[in-house]
């Protein structure tokens, strides 16, 4: 994908930010960026890690625990961490 037809890293999937994002690590990691570049990805990066932690958080409220009643079947839902 080149700088002009990146998409917004709001609209990326979960999948598609942390590929994009371990690109971008990798590249910084080999050292082989000029500097304003490297400054570019690591800005790209930043915006990738927060969308990512952001549907991840959304994930994770998500997660429910099941409630068992006396008899031993579910009786309802719950959040995992109360």
């Amino acid at each position: 994908m080149s700088e002009t037809d990146v998409r917004p890293a709001g609209e990326l999937t979960f999948e598609e930010a942390l590929g994009e994002l371990e690109r971008i690590v990798d590249q910084l990691e080999r050292g082989e960026v000029p500097l304003e570049r490297s400054v570019a990805l690591y800005e790209r990066g930043e915006a990738l890690k927060a969308r990512c932690e952001t549907l991840l958080k959304a994930a994770d409220d998500k997660v429910e625990k099941i409630r068992l009643g006396a008899d031993g079947a579910p009786s309802g839902t719950e959040p995992l961490d109360p």
